[in-house]
């Protein structure tokens, strides 16, 4: 009996996604609930996983289609017998120039080539959708890279770090090669180089925007045209905070099994300014502005494909460790793209720090229906005045970009400063003043 294989529901608000890559081949065997499908939609990819076990009979849809909630995308043969693997491009390149008998015997190629197929076969079915397409693009062998994630997980940066090693001894071999004739001959080598590319040769490569990118892309648009965008600026000393990390990092980190950094701070230091200044942590719906007691805090976190920002909630509750803790596990799920949809929607502020690629000062863009967003940037040594001597002092500038049309210059400045004077005395986050 054929089994439809539909798209499952993929959050508030989504009603479609792309059918970004196929786990399964017509004719391979299938286990219940496991990933025959992976999906991209505006935020997150999503496994599709087959409602029963037997046979994937049909693929409905094609790899880049777009797909409605609902719709049929494959057909699973509950009571369908798997056929037989097909062989690899290398042992039918062999079986065509090498026909059985000729040069080798079919025992010595059973041996050769069977149990790495099954090696590879059981070791790709453990890759998490992200890695699977990163092995799909860079061209390269999972079973032969040493995995550095949890439980010897291959996560991305495994598979674009080994094409990297690939693609760099390939050249040495391939010289190798050509220098072995010329020694074993006593030929000289020849003494003009062979042609190399006209100078000016240009490339252009053309890449299909994926469906997170184009939905990053008119959002920020959407937020430029919609909102009424203003930022401020301030500076901050960050000597207390750097003081009170190199006091206490050894401690925190043997207590709760992650290091203290500077997001903690900041994320306090926001939920103690948004309750003097609520309206940077409201949002506009219609003609009602819709205030809120908590404090649900957008951390932007670079990932493969693009910016997300998945929610720190209840962030004005939680302690140091929990916050840290917190978004460690985003920033790893980001690179993995295992980010779940409910864990990057809801946000009521956003905090975004561009310090840690080097930038000096921007303007970030505020996250829709959001009305305002902390940029933090690099902390350098700068002169300034400190009892009347100029001295050096790690400094940080601070921008709030806000939506004016909710949140006035006079609040924006006000929200602002309490951060800068929360950040520069430490001691305001534990006495809530």
């Amino acid at each position: 009996m054929a089994t439809d294989v539909q798209v499952p529901a993929l959050g508030e608000s989504i009603t479609e996604g792309t059918l970004a890559q196929w786990l399964k081949k017509p004719g391979e065997a299938v286990k219940a609930d496991e990933p025959i499908a992976s999906l991209e939609t505006d935020k997150v990819s999503v496994e599709v996983p087959s409602p029963v076990a037997g046979v994937l009979t049909e693929q409905v849809v094609k790899e880049g289609d777009n797909v409605a909630v609902g719709a049929v995308i494959a057909r699973i043969d509950e009571g369908g017998t798997a056929a037989a693997a097909p062989a690899t491009e290398q042992a039918a390149a062999a079986a065509a120039t090498n026909p059985p008998g000729a040069g080798e015997t079919p025992a010595l190629k059973a041996d050769s080539t069977a149990p790495a197929a099954e090696v590879e076969e059981d070791h790709v079915t453990t890759l998490s959708p992200a890695v699977r397409r990163a092995v799909l693009e860079y061209h390269v062998d999972p079973t032969k890279i040493r995995g550095t994630g949890k439980d010897g997980r291959l996560t991305k940066d495994d598979v674009i770090a080994a094409a990297e090693a690939q693609k760099a001894s390939t050249p040495a071999k391939a010289g190798a090669q050509e220098a072995q004739p010329s020694a074993q001959s006593g030929a000289a080598p020849p003494s003009e180089p062979g042609p190399r590319p006209a100078p000016g040769d240009r490339k252009e490569e053309r890449v299909k925007m994926s469906r997170l990118r184009q939905t990053i892309a008119k959002r920020l648009k959407d937020a430029q045209n919609t909102a009424a965008m203003l930022t401020t600026f301030n500076d901050v000393d960050m000597s207390a905070v750097i003081e009170a990390r190199s006091r206490y990092k050894d401690l925190f980190e043997k207590k709760h099994g992650i290091r203290l950094g500077f997001m903690a701070f900041f994320v306090k230091a926001c939920a103690l300014a948004a309750r003097d200044v609520p309206s940077v942590n409201a949002s506009l719906e219609g003609d009602e502005i819709v205030y809120r007691d908590y404090f649900d805090v957008s951390i932007a976190v670079s990932a493969p494909k693009g910016l997300v920002v998945p929610v720190v909630r209840n962030a004005e509750a939680m302690s140091f460790a929990e916050i840290e803790k917190t978004i460690a596990g985003y920033g790893k799920k980001a690179k993995e793209g295992t980010l779940t949809i409910d864990e990057m929607t809801g946000g009521t502020f956003t905090i975004s720090n561009g310090g840690v690629f080097g930038s000096l000062l921007s303007t970030p863009i505020i996250n829709p229906p959001q009305s305002a967003v902390l940029g933090m940037h690099r902390i350098e040594e700068r002169p300034v005045v400190r009892d009347g001597q100029i001295v050096a002092r790690p400094m940080m500038y601070l921008a709030l970009s806000y939506d004016h049309r909710l949140v006035d210059g006079r609040e924006a400045v006000t929200f602002l400063v309490r951060v800068k004077e929360a950040i520069e005395d430490p001691t305001r986050l534990l006495i809530d003043l």
